[in-house]
């Protein structure tokens, strides 16, 4: 049963609604990666330490996404640990 506006993190597989999750974007039009806003292919994240780190060590954004994901991608997201 899916159910409208969940989604599943790509680090511990939990699914909740799409607020709660960060979202990074593959933008359609230019293949750039970005934070929560735009049209394209998505990831959602759980905002917590360890689905960051799991999710940084395994790669699974470059999978998710099918692109390489810039350094500072990575270190925006740290921020939002902070």
């Amino acid at each position: 049963m899916k159910q409208k506006n969940y989604r599943r993190c790509i680090s511990c597989r939990r699914v909740a609604p799409k607020k709660t999750f960060w979202r990074v974007v593959r933008l359609a039009s230019s293949h750039e990666i970005q934070l929560d806003r735009g049209m394209g292919r998505s990831a959602y994240l759980c905002p917590n330490e360890q689905c960051f780190t799991q999710a940084r060590l395994k790669n699974r954004l470059k999978n998710a996404l099918r692109a390489k994901i810039p350094e500072h991608i990575y270190q925006n997201l740290q921020e939002r640990l902070s």
